[in-house]
């Protein structure tokens, strides 16, 4: 199926007719966002949203305040947005801990480094991986790159931008390259990109059985157009949170 000039755009276009013009729910601070990040589990802009505002009510934000605080009380806090409220007091803590001793406190310095650099620092952090790494520079406005949601790229897949790989490293890297090329290095654009092909793999495109009668795209869907065949790739690495 040839794919015409800019495809993405459209698709796009017609996305934001679906769902309206959408905003980042997370914050866009790079701390602010790995905190974020690890505040829920499974991950879900509700769960993370309900454990990153109880942190910041009963606890505080800033690195100093989380060290200071009882881990009892962290995991307590947590107890609401994760399964395993201890293991995520212990990353706070770890998050908060590399901020303060390795950086004074402030990450946003760091974010100044050359974009391998800054990549590979924010991959140090807790449940961080290339997809989370890139969220961060993108939406934090260090680099236009070209960032797809981690649990998400099923959506660009079968829309035919990227090819599916043997391994979801390579799958997400196939499908970053093919958004590069379609979208301008533009932090708005790419932004927009991300937040729409995310809100669409939420809510129709998923990643087990998509609603494909309720999608605005099956015309420019390859998986749709091929009969709507058992989808695959069913990645081991999605259940695992450095993907993130």
């Amino acid at each position: 199926m040839g794919k015409p000039e800019r495809k993405l755009a459209l698709v796009l276009d017609r996305l934001e007719e679906q769902y309206g013009k959408l905003e980042a729910p997370w914050p866009l601070d790079a701390y602010e966002m790995i905190v974020w990040t690890n505040c829920g589990y499974p991950a879900s802009e509700a769960k993370c949203k309900r454990g990153f505002e109880a942190l910041k009510r009963e606890i505080g934000l800033k690195p100093e305040q989380i060290l200071a605080a009882p881990p009892s009380k962290l995991a307590k806090v947590m107890r609401l947005s994760v399964m395993l409220p201890e293991l995520c007091a212990e990353r706070l803590k770890e998050i908060a801990w590399m901020v303060k001793k390795e950086f004074g406190g402030d990450l946003s310095a760091a974010m100044k480094r050359p974009l391998l650099q800054a990549r590979k620092i924010l991959k140090k952090f807790p449940v961080i991986g290339d997809p989370g790494a890139d969220k961060i520079l993108l939406f934090t406005k260090t680099a236009p790159v070209a960032a797809v949601p981690s649990n998400c790229i099923d959506v660009p897949l079968r829309l035919g931008f990227g090819r599916e790989m043997k391994n979801y490293a390579a799958s997400y890297r196939s499908v970053q390259e093919a958004i590069a090329a379609e979208l301008p290095e533009s932090f708005e654009v790419r932004q927009r990109a991300y937040l729409l092909l995310k809100r669409h793999g939420q809510e129709l495109c998923k990643r087990s059985k998509p609603l494909c009668e309720q999608c605005p795209l099956t015309a420019e869907c390859a998986y749709f157009q091929k009969g709507r065949k058992e989808w695959k790739p069913t990645y081991p690495e999605l259940t695992r949170e450095r993907v993130h």
